[in-house]
Order: C-alpha cells, then structure tokens, then sequence
C-alpha cells in the first residue's frame, strides 16, 4: 500500500505490475548436462542513470546457476507484458468495480459521460495451480490467478475517489504453455463480496498452506471519530456507493479484517471475512507452517504486531488473538528485541459478527475520559493517533478485543510504537518470519520529550527503513504465564536488511544509498533458492527497486527497477508449478510525486506520459528467463 496514500490522500497514478518467471525444469539442465542446480545467485542491475530508463520498467539482471558439477551459467533476465488493469478479458474489464448486485459502479463526475469506475491500482497477486480445473483450450496447463483491485485513484473528472468507491478482487484463468511457462490470460471473473458487505481497501495478500487467498482490508475506520461524525469517514460513501443505496447507514465495525477467499475448479469462488484475526489496518496475514499460526501488517502510524492461534489446523474462523510486546535488547542499527505477547481474547467469527449484525458503537465498548481518571488507561495508538483515556465497559472485553484490536492491546500494555508495518513472509525451513517497517520514526524513536503514556521502543531514526527477522520456537508461554498452543511463536525480533539515509540529496534526488533497500514494503521467500524478495515503496529513492537478499550469502541484489515514482507491490513466490516457479510482483502509479530534480524531472515525466498513456496505463507481466530448481536446493 502506497505510504502517501494514508498520509497525503492524493492523487495517485495507474499501476504496472509484472512476475518473476522461473522455469525449473529442463532448460538449464538440458543446456549444461548435469542432473542437478545447486543454487541460483542473482547478479544485480544498476541503478537508472538516464531519463529513459528512468522512466520504464526494466531489468539487466542476471541469474547465476551453479551446478552440482560446480560449473556454472548466467542467465539475463527480461520483461514480458500479461495484461492491463484496464484491459478487458473474455467480457469482463480486469480493474472494474462492483457493486452489491455485481454491476459495474458508474462514475458520473462529467455530466454527460458516465463511464464504469476501473482501478488503477492493482495490488496483491496469488498465483495457484487448482486439481481438477478445466483446460483453458490453448493446450497448456490451467493455473489462476487472483488480484487484488486495492482502490480507485480518482473519478474521471479528476477527484480523488480513493476509499470512497469500493475496491475488488479478479479471479483470472492463466494459461501456462507446457514448455516455456510461458502465462496468457484466457478468462477473468470478479469476486462476489455481497455475503460479508463489500471489501473494503484490499492492499496485500498470501496464498494458505491449503491453497485459498488471503485477502485484506487496510487502513480501518476510526469508529470513535464516524460516531462523533459519520462525514470524517469514508464509510457512509462506501457504503451508498457499494449498495446504491442513499440511504444506506455505513458501519465501521463492518471493515477492517482477513477476507479469505475459495476458488473452486470451474473459476467461481466463494469469501469468508475472519472477523476472530482481529480489526486493525490488515497490510496481510501469512499462516506458518503448522497452518494454524498466523503473522500479521499493520500499517500506518503507532500499530501493533499481532499473532492468531487457531483452534484447529487449516481453519482460521476460531482462535486466540495477541499483541505483542516490544522488550528491547539493542538500539543500534534498527534493533532488537525479545517480545513477549499478550493475549486479547479468544473467539469464533460468528461471536464476533453478532457484535457487528447488533450494529455495536464505539460507545458501547468502551468509556472515555479527557485526563488522567481512576479506572482509566492512557494510550496512544492508530487510528486516532491521539493521547487516550478510555475504559472497557463491564461484559465487552471481547468486543474490545476483536473489534478496537489496537486499543484494548494498548489498555492490557502490548506495544503500540510501531510505524508503518508492512509486508510479511515466513522462512518455513529455519523457521524465521520476515517483517517489513517502512520507516524507522515516529512512535519508534526514543521519547525524549516524555510526553507518550509509552516507550517500549526506543531506535535511533532510520526513514530509509528496515526488514526484520523474528525466530519463532515452541513451548512459549504468554504474559500471563499460559502456554501458547503453537510451535511457531515469535520469540525475538532483530533488523536484517537496513537501509541508510544520505545527509543530503544527490544529483538525482536519492535521500537514501541508492544500493541499499529504501522503505522496504511487500516480502516474499523462496524455499527453492533460499531468497527473500523486497519490494520498496520509497520517497527516497528516484526510482523503486525490487530486491533479491540470499539468507545465507547475505547477498543483496537490485533485479528490477520500475518507472519514477511507481511502487513495487504485490510480491508473491510460488517455487514450482508444473516445474516452473514464479515470483510475482504489481507496480504501482508510475510518475507520482517523483523527487527528481528539474530539468531531468520534465524529461522523465515526458517519457512516462509516452509510456504509460499519459500516467494512465497500468500492466501486469512478468520477468523471464530465471531458470529455478526442480527439487529445492539441488536436492
């Protein structure tokens, strides 16, 4: 999710999305002769030093495999188009928003020209590969692919339409051709979201151990704030936008949780909103390895890190909920820490929707105070952002717990300093979940002043961010001396991949060391190669990169860069379908709030208006040429 998107609502610009292809099967095996690929290195590409590159999607990267012979091949990467976000497949626009009943959304801000609201913004991608699904005709094998719509940018008079027009999700049929892996879209379906009241603003996801999407929805309403005035939101637009109805009383309470979605054989699919993982700004969810624990983003300013406990593997509609506390062990180049988690409360879905269905209000949960008063905690956490009295009301320990997540963990003492919490993935084999923190600031900088009612992380400022690494163990206890029914428990947290800041711009406009991450956002892993893909959304660098981090090499790797101003998003490893394994990867708005200096700033904009059809044309595609490892490692 675009960082100025919370903080600035502006204006954004369509977005490019494209996939890592990795074919891991014959073609590097049948070149060289040998039997096995011991690892693949990634040889990194320069940053973009002219307008024109600076201005498209692009990679001179490599790939260096190495055999179990110890010889050795490199191959060059390249870019392939899938299709745009407003392309129109089998009859149906990719990007359209929906309403209640399924129809198109019609934007009608120029009298005289209505036309569908399409998204510009496509986010999340799971690529899966579905038993029994029918052949697409084209001869190759049948995968799907499901993406993320995550919000409209702005209507077609030029308004800002961001979270008012309700996002979407595509269900894609992709064809692979058999022998190259080569993807073609052959069909698109929207996702009906009319059984649990619209989707609110999608922006990651991840694939489940048992083959469904996880959806999100971000950035959740301040319930506090719509009941004191319902105009400060954006529910009650959504809301008459999504059931077409003037009339219709939005609800907080309703958004702000894990969808998770079920594609069946025959490309329908069917949603579940996981009301029991919690409210609060759903950057992903990603199940561990024993398809029962699950790690969460929270993004944006003062969030907490969460963890869910389901009652039984494979079924995320009951379990326990906790928050985390920060107990730091280090400060020096983006810290570390213990943690020590808090639970909140245990409950089903169902428990939690009757709260919902009884149209519950901030006020009903809890009481509130404008100082220090006995039986009141003082908190400061998102989405007010704002110093907090307040007091659970006898009998609503569980609303508070899954409905205000934040809020009662801030009342119980989870840490509620973290800032911009993005992307996470989980290293299954050495049992390491990576987490993204866009900026180092804010709550997570030592209090000098004194002046919040908490501390508990105390970093010096890096805004050019970091990527962290958390061990998970077994036999863990919580806050209250209980056991925690997982073997996958985050028990410490510590930065791996830093990035720096400059003193000043250089010549093209980096405040950030331009060969380092910049405000690291999407994560992804690959088993097979032992990689930790990072995507960055950065206001500090004049291009975003995608980045390759060998876990072992400690190798670090620029393989992709994307126009000026765009977003890399939307990461997803797949390590081997039918012998070939994808990284997938969405672009987002090429041109925005570009940080070049002029004249070269001009020059680039010229470009991007060329390329991207005045800043209008979004694509998603795919990088080829990677060859992968048909058994993990070489084994």
């Amino acid at each position: 999710m675009s960082n100025k998107s919370i903080r600035t609502k502006k204006l954004l610009i369509p977005i490019v999305s494209m996939a890592l292809l990795v074919p891991s099967v014959s073609p590097a095996l049948a070149e060289s002769g040998n039997a096995k690929i011991k690892s693949v290195e990634f040889i990194g590409m320069e940053a973009p030093k002219t307008a024109k590159d600076m201005a498209k999607i692009y990679t001179t990267a490599s790939a260096k495999v190495t055999y179990a012979d110890g010889t050795t091949k490199k191959f060059p990467l390249s870019y392939k188009t899938l299709f745009k976000s407003t392309d129109t497949i089998n009859g149906t626009q990719a990007g359209v928003a929906i309403d209640v009943n399924g129809k198109p959304i019609m934007d009608n801000s120029v009298p005289g020209q209505p036309v569908p609201y399409v998204s510009d913004s496509p986010d999340s991608n799971s690529l899966m590969k579905i038993d029994g699904q029918a052949p697409t005709g084209k001869g190759g094998n049948p995968l799907t692919l499901v993406t993320h719509y995550e919000y409209i940018t702005a209507d077609n008079a030029g308004k800002s339409a961001y979270g008012i027009i309700p996002a979407s999700v595509s269900v894609t049929t992709i064809n692979q051709d058999k022998k190259t892996g080569k993807l073609t879209a052959t069909d698109l379906k929207k996702v009906d979201f009319s059984s649990v009241d619209g989707l609110w603003i999608p922006c990651n996801g991840s694939l489940t151990p048992w083959n469904t999407h996880l959806s999100s929805e971000e950035y959740d309403a301040d319930a506090r704030e719509y009941e004191a005035d319902p105009s400060k939101t954006f529910v009650g637009s959504f809301t008459k936008n999504y059931f077409q109805d003037e009339n219709k009383q939005g609800n907080p309470y309703a958004y702000g949780y894990i969808p998770e979605i079920t594609v069946n054989k025959d490309g329908s699919s069917s949603v579940v909103k996981h009301y029991s993982m919690g409210r609060f700004s759903h950057e992903l969810g990603k199940v561990a390895p024993d398809r029962k624990t699950v790690f969460f983003g929270d993004d944006g300013s003062n969030t907490m890190l969460f963890m869910y406990v389901a009652d039984k593997a494979g079924k995320l509609s009951s379990g326990t909920l906790y928050a985390a506390k920060w107990m730091q062990t280090d400060d020096k180049d983006g810290g570390s820490a213990n943690l020590k988690w808090i639970e909140l409360g245990h409950a089903t879905d169902e428990e939690v929707k009757q709260y919902i269905d009884k149209g519950i209000k901030f006020s009903d949960i809890f009481e509130v105070s404008d100082k220090d008063a006995e039986g009141f905690t003082k908190i400061k956490t998102y989405p007010s952002g704002k110093i907090e009295w307040l007091k659970v009301k006898p009998g609503m320990k569980k609303a508070a717990a899954f409905l205000e997540s934040r809020r009662y963990g801030a009342i119980l003492g989870a840490t509620s300093e973290f800032n911009k919490m993005e992307g996470v993935t989980i290293n299954n084999k050495d049992k390491k979940v990576y987490v993204a923190i866009s900026y180092l600031e804010k709550g997570m900088e030592k209090d000098s002043k004194g002046e919040d009612p908490q501390d508990d992380i105390r970093l010096q400022k890096i805004k050019a961010g970091a990527t962290y690494e958390l061990a998970m163990k077994g036999k863990q206890k919580d806050s209250n001396g209980r056991s925690i029914k997982s073997d996958y428990v985050a028990a410490t947290m510590k930065a791996l991949v830093v990035g720096e800041d400059l003193p000043k711009a250089d010549e093209f406009g980096n405040t950030a060391v331009v060969d380092k991450v910049a405000n690291p956002d999407n994560l992804s892993y690959s088993e097979d190669m032992r990689t930790l893909f990072i995507g960055e959304d950065s206001g500090m660098h004049a291009n975003n990169f995608v980045w390759a981090y060998n876990v072992d090499t400690k190798k670090l790797s620029r393989v992709l860069s994307v126009p000026s101003g765009a977003e890399a998003t939307g990461l997803q490893v797949v390590d081997n379908v039918n012998g070939f394994t994808y990284v997938m990867s969405n672009l987002q708005h090429p041109g925005d709030e570009m940080i070049l200096p002029d004249p070269l700033k001009a020059e680039v904009e010229k470009y991007i208006n060329e390329n991207f059809d005045k800043k209008r044309s979004g694509m998603i595609g795919y990088i080829s040429g990677i060859p992968g490892m048909e058994n993990g490692n070489g084994k």
